[in-house]
């Protein structure tokens, strides 16, 4: 996954440039797409196990409106991810996307392309998982149904 910071050197080095996100199946996001939203995501939580955990992430929001003739630049999305450093305890952390297209879901950032006038960024897909295998009795790499899991005591 790319970090704030290896975004923001991409995104100098190649100014004036247009923004197209990419989606996990190939589709592309409107190119008149905004971003409405940058911050700081922090999530305290405790997995199946019982065990304290923290993931934190930057979480760009992009919204599809009718000004059809609208484009983010290189330039204007460094402006905003530097606008969004006070809200950030970093440029560590890892970047995602927040599209709706029926549903709004989250995308990491896989991957950064400079094309012919345009930096692509591409999104890639997140998944669910148990963070306790070896408290739920699940092989790391197996096929196990997750019914396993929560037939497990202390677990699910």
């Amino acid at each position: 996954m790319i970090d704030v910071k290896t975004l923001k050197e991409h995104l100098a080095n190649h100014p004036g440039k247009e923004i197209q996100l990419i989606l996990p199946g190939g589709e592309e996001v409107p190119q008149h797409f905004h971003v409405t939203e940058v911050g700081g995501v922090r999530k305290d939580f405790i997995d199946c196990g019982g065990t304290k955990r923290v993931s934190s992430w930057c979480l760009l929001q992009a919204w599809v409106a009718t000004d059809v003739e609208h484009r983010v630049g290189t330039d204007k999305l460094l402006k905003v991810l530097e606008m969004g450093a006070s809200v950030m305890p970093g440029d560590f952390l890892p970047v995602e996307v927040e599209y709706e297209a029926g549903v709004i879901s989250q995308y990491p950032l896989a991957a950064t392309e400079a094309g012919e006038g345009v930096v692509i960024l591409k999104l890639g897909t997140k998944h669910t998982d148990c963070l306790a295998k070896d408290k739920c009795g699940i092989p790391e790499y197996g096929d196990e149904p997750l019914a396993d899991c929560c037939g497990t005591p202390g677990c699910c």
